[in-house]
């Protein structure tokens, strides 16, 4: 096929075949694709839905629920997951170290080895 440089030189008729003639093109072109897929033995409709909304990814921690790692005087808590809380920050500002918050572990450790 002959290409034209001016796409307004040509005639109606000649200008519908030209688009009859990219749309079968492209028809093609998305049949050899999906035999493609298909002999890598992928659904390339997943993969056409992975490519547009991405994979369903949650995170391995979602719904467990997080030991509390830090507490204050006035019994808020924080397990030291997501942003930092007012609470804590506000502390902070005022002087206060975060370690001062931690919440003791090994007194409830050594309460375990000693009941063994």
């Amino acid at each position: 096929m002959a290409r034209t440089k001016k796409l307004s030189l040509l005639s109606v008729e000649s200008l519908f075949k030209l688009r009859d003639d990219v749309a079968a093109a492209l028809d093609q072109k998305a049949e050899a694709i999906k035999k493609q897929l298909r002999s890598l033995g992928e659904d390339y409709a997943e993969v056409g839905r992975i490519a547009i909304y991405g994979r369903k990814r949650g995170s391995s921690l979602k719904g467990r629920k997080a030991p509390i790692k830090y507490r204050d005087k006035s019994g808020n808590t924080w397990a030291g997951r997501g942003a930092q809380p007012r609470w804590l920050t506000a502390a902070i500002k005022a002087g206060a170290k975060r370690d001062d918050f931690l919440v003791d572990k090994s007194a409830s450790r050594k309460k375990r080895r000693s009941k063994k």
